[in-house]
């Protein structure tokens, strides 16, 4: 597929906008979604990134027989299959074998384990403000949550010195 803009390179970047119920999609080289201010990183696919997460895993810390044994009720997976495929079955997977899929998704993740998407590069300074805040409100939940009472006091500063240098 030919970039939209200059229709002399391939698209490599595909970007997908649903405005009030109107998908529009735009295809754009790498030249010139840089030219449009979009920042392009270059990602590992999930499965090649637990897969090697895994395997890591697998060869510091094999896990328990009891754990390699366990098994979802709702689709049948094993651990050993999960960690042979890099795939889980269904949703429920999470909960089944989360002491063992949370140290992965936490190392992946730099430590966090939640989901907080993406800020775009052209966001006004208070958005991407507020966003930071609302990441360093749920990690100081977390923390106070686990008892971690001085990451806590760490990120209750971090949030108190954002806020003062808004007023």
């Amino acid at each position: 597929m030919q970039c939209q803009i200059c229709k002399n390179n391939v698209a490599t970047i595909h970007l997908t906008e649903i405005t009030e119920g109107h998908r529009r999609e735009t295809h754009l080289c790498e030249v010139c979604a840089q030219k449009q201010g979009l920042t392009v990183k270059t990602q590992i696919p999930l499965n090649e990134l637990l897969s090697t997460l895994l395997s890591a895993q697998a060869q510091s810390e094999p896990a328990s027989a009891d754990a390699a044994k366990r098994s979802c009720p709702h689709c049948g997976i094993t651990l050993r299959e999960f960690r042979k495929n890099s795939l889980l079955g269904c949703p429920a997977d999470y909960d089944v074998f989360e002491d063992y899929i949370r140290p992965i998704i936490q190392n992946s993740h730099e430590g966090g384990n939640a989901h907080c998407g993406k800020v775009p590069s052209k966001a006004s300074k208070q958005t991407k403000k507020q966003t930071k805040l609302l990441v360093l409100r749920r990690e100081l939940q977390t923390a106070v949550r686990e008892e971690n009472y001085e990451a806590a006091a760490k990120l209750r500063d971090r949030i108190s010195k954002l806020l003062e240098a808004e007023k």
